[in-house]
């Protein structure tokens, strides 16, 4: 690799440092030299070539796969932080000495751990999306995602991804409880601190929280009367989940069962109900407070307060068949 003078830029590895390994270093000219082809050894696949038999280096299958679906050249490429070097520095230095541009761009991501540690198989303590599915919605389980910084750790907890979603479910909320009120509302623009975030290296944690707080003022116009702009809020919100793929009303989501027409009524009536309940708190009216929330268990709304605010959720049996009085 004396050849490619920019070999450890990618990584910023110092690449006489990183590979001093006696064993790695024999056979080698150089170092940061490494294998294009591989020699065949018995019982592997191999196929005929000038140099005799054998197969592509892992390195060389990865640029000829981006190459073959995504071209020469292309915006960006992803994968784990562990594979920038020695891995996604060879391809760069090999489609690059081949005179592709190959990748504008690297990004790469943090691992998923579990009380510290990384998520594997081999340690059993892997998470599965279906096992994640069957404690949030889809489009909960985005949200979480979202919350943290692609390049950093995300130390997964069931109690994190269920504040995850309770957040996204104050999303779902306020736009129900406007909608109920005033009819559908259109997707505004994008606000700039929001544009600006995304700009960041990608900062969703950032963009995240923009949403939320247009969330908030936008309960606060509401709670105050101002409908117009609740709406212009509203529209904010909808512009900035519809960048993220969690528009609580975009049609993708409804085409596949996360709303209708009763869910909408369903949010909106529970952020009603819960609204009512914190201003009884917050006024010392600890009596009304509970009342209100044995109403909405009694019809199968279970509310957890937590440090966040109240998470609420469909309870998935009752214990007795709902009755008139039941009605919040």
């Amino acid at each position: 690799m004396a050849s490619w003078p920019e070999y450890g830029r990618l990584s910023g590895t110092r690449t006489d440092h990183a590979l001093s390994d006696v064993e790695l270093a024999r056979g080698k000219h150089d170092l940061r030299d490494f294998a294009l082809w591989k020699a065949a050894k018995p019982g592997e696949p191999s196929w005929p070539s000038p140099w005799g038999p054998g197969r592509p280096s892992w390195h060389v299958e990865c640029s000829a796969m981006s190459t073959r679906y995504l071209g020469p050249a292309f915006d960006v490429h992803g994968g784990g932080r562990d594979l920038v070097f020695p891995h996604h520095e060879n391809e760069m230095a090999q489609s690059r000495a081949a005179g592709d541009g190959f990748a504008a761009s690297w990004m790469h991501h943090g691992w998923v751990t579990v009380q510290g540690e990384k998520m594997s198989k081999s340690t059993g303590n892997a998470v599965t999306a279906a096992d994640a599915l069957e404690r949030v919605r889809p489009i909960e389980l985005r949200a979480y995602l979202l919350a943290a910084h692609y390049r950093s750790t995300i130390d997964y907890s069931e109690a994190a991804l269920a504040d995850a979603a309770a957040g996204y479910r104050r999303v779902e909320a306020m736009l129900g409880r406007l909608v109920a009120r005033s009819g559908p509302i259109e997707v505004g623009d994008v606000p700039g601190s929001f544009a600006a975030a995304l700009d960041d290296d990608l900062a969703t944690p950032a963009a995240m929280g923009v949403l939320h707080t247009a969330v908030r003022d936008g309960n606060t116009a509401l709670e105050r009367g101002d409908l117009r702009g609740a709406r212009e809020m509203a529209g904010e919100v909808r512009a900035m989940a519809s960048v993220l793929g969690i528009d609580p009303q975009d049609r993708t989501w409804a085409d596949h069962g996360e709303t209708d027409a009763a869910g909408r009524a369903l949010e909106g009536l529970v952020a009603e109900l819960l609204d009512e309940r914190s201003r009884a708190r917050t006024g010392g009216d600890f009596a009304r407070a509970d009342r209100i929330r044995e109403r909405l268990g009694r019809v199968g709304v279970d509310v957890e307060d937590t440090s966040h605010g109240p998470r609420w959720a469909v309870a998935v049996t009752r214990s007795r068949p709902a009755t008139p009085e039941d009605n919040p």
